[in-house]
């Protein structure tokens, strides 16, 4: 597990506790209670309630509350939480734009956004979990292009698609539990129902450019989080 989620602060040789960062600290206590969390509901419930998180940094529920959200202040004297709270609005403010602000979020790992963007609890600020949003989507589109240009590769090569249904497969297993509950709950058995067809096909005689962009579109059709 990474150390910026880690519940306990590791011990160096000289038996004193490393201190961790505020972030590091803010991380794992929002493991702790993601653990919690993914452990007592159901897997759809858990599913719905991350649509539901999602939700109030999404669409019409966000942009309604957009005044109060740019205006949110963490409950912290703490300097640091403090500007980074001002930088995440000033990046989501600035998304998209030729001005673009730093995401103060940018480069953490999926786990890591994961614990910000499906943490209610008033530790991180709404437009936080929506600039972690932001980055959970970025990396998730880079990852999705390069699949996609291994997936053509290999369907013009062999005709299969078997080494683009097992990356898709490991890419699931490695999500968070929330954002597994929210695909289809036969995602993870079609995978493996496409990669067994794979293994038994014969290449085809001829490629199919339209057949391939359908296949692709199906599986990704439900495994992007949203803009």
């Amino acid at each position: 597990m990474n150390q910026a989620t880690n519940s306990r602060a590791s011990l160096p040789a000289s038996g004193q506790p490393v201190q961790l960062s505020p972030l590091a600290q803010q991380l794992s206590e929002a493991a702790q209670r993601s653990a919690e969390r993914d452990s007592t509901l159901s897997h759809r419930a858990l599913g719905e309630q991350g649509e539901s998180l999602l939700n109030q940094i999404h669409g019409n529920h966000y942009h309604t509350n957009k005044a109060r959200h740019d205006s949110e202040v963490p409950n912290t004297d703490g300097p640091a939480l403090l500007e980074r709270a001002r930088q995440a609005t000033e990046f989501v403010n600035s998304a998209n734009t030729d001005a673009e602000t730093p995401n103060p979020f940018a480069g953490l790992s999926r786990e890591q956004l994961s614990l910000i963007i499906y943490d209610d609890s008033g530790t991180f600020t709404v437009n936080e979990r929506r600039a972690a949003h932001h980055e959970a989507y970025r990396q998730e589109q880079a990852w999705k292009r390069a699949v996609v240009d291994k997936a053509m590769d290999e369907y013009n090569r062999t005709g299969k698609m078997t080494n683009f249904y097992t990356e898709v497969l490991a890419h699931y297993e490695s999500l968070p539990p929330i954002e597994q509950a929210q695909l289809p709950a036969n995602y993870k058995a079609d995978l493996q129902m496409r990669i067994a067809d794979q293994t038994d096909r014969r290449p085809s005689a001829e490629n199919n450019p339209d057949n391939l962009f359908s296949l692709l579109n199906t599986v990704f059709a439900d495994t992007f989080v949203r803009r």
